[in-house]
């Protein structure tokens, strides 16, 4: 029977995640103390030759940034104070910052997971950051820059549930667990877990409404996502160990990476020569979002361009 891998990176990243929330579960979007992501330098006389995305960019006056508002602590926007937070806001405003846009210039755009690629292939939006995997199946279509991090696809479930560590491909198994449509994890499911049933959703937070009234017996993505809503209801939710203990289990590596237009490979190289350069800027970000446990997470090594 084939065992849920863990990835030991993920779980230290995620382990992070979860103590950064649970000293701030009142408030997802800021910290106890006070302290905020860096401002992000912007960039002047900026060349990027080749890059339709980028021309486009310009023209329209600023970017327009494919994100999640629904994730705490990732990808989060306070409907009180309309204040975005969270590891991947602040990665989207280094990469338009380091393409010569301020903060007033920069539109969010909120896309769910099912239509990031069509947005992306449309133009809709120049680029998208948002616990976006790095697949084969999504590259036939967009091209990605990175990935900037790396996690693993974990289960939430109620405190009370009868489920209490991911053991096997039989943990699940005539149980209902749910995802977001065209995500990997709900891929994950249904393409090698037969006999998992699955509901899907738009968004998390419809998964995370079933499993608290009792429509759903778990819900799956990637841990990073998962910790954050543990943390929100630590009374009600909890994600699940694996069977050696590991907290949180998981089975998979997913690859956190930029989304952007097919075959743009100048605005690619950029946003990775970015990346590789700005250790510095991103362990910054890192440590004023997901690394307030102090923890520490060395930043992944980009992808060749291809």
């Amino acid at each position: 029977m084939r065992k849920f891998r863990n990835i030991a990176a993920a779980t230290l990243a995620t382990g992070a995640i979860f103590a950064l929330a649970a000293c701030n579960s009142g408030s997802p979007t800021g910290s106890s103390d006070g302290d905020t992501a860096p401002e992000p330098e912007v960039a002047e006389d900026v060349v990027l030759e080749g890059s339709p995305t980028y021309d486009k960019m310009v023209e329209n006056g600023g970017p327009v940034i494919g994100v999640k508002e629904d994730q705490p602590g990732l990808g989060y926007l306070d409907v009180a104070t309309g204040e975005r937070s969270g590891f991947d806001i602040e990665i989207a405003r280094w990469v338009a910052a380091s393409l010569g846009f301020s903060e007033d210039e920069i539109t969010y755009k909120a896309v769910a997971s099912a239509n990031r690629e069509q947005e992306l292939i449309a133009g809709n939006i120049d680029y998208y950051v948002g616990t976006y995997s790095i697949t084969d199946k999504r590259k036939e279509e967009i091209s990605f820059a990175g990935p900037y991090f790396i996690t693993g696809q974990g289960f939430l479930v109620t405190t009370d549930s009868p489920i209490t560590e991911v053991t096997d491909e039989s943990t699940f198994n005539g149980k209902t667990v749910c995802s977001a449509t065209g995500s990997t994890p709900i891929q994950n499911i249904t393409e090698n877990f037969p006999e998992v049933k699955t509901q899907e959703y738009d968004i998390y937070s419809n998964c995370v409404e079933d499993l608290l009234s009792g429509k759903v017996d778990a819900v799956t993505t990637d841990a990073a996502i998962l910790i954050g809503y543990a943390a929100e209801r630590p009374d009600e939710l909890k994600v699940l160990p694996d069977a050696e203990g590991n907290d949180p289990g998981l089975f998979t590596e997913e690859r956190y990476g930029i989304g952007i237009p097919k075959d743009d490979t100048v605005l690619q190289e950029f946003i990775n020569t970015m990346l590789t350069d700005g250790n510095a800027e991103w362990q910054e970000i890192f440590d004023s979002t997901l690394g307030k446990s102090g923890v520490e997470i060395e930043q992944p090594a980009v992808d060749p361009v291809s």
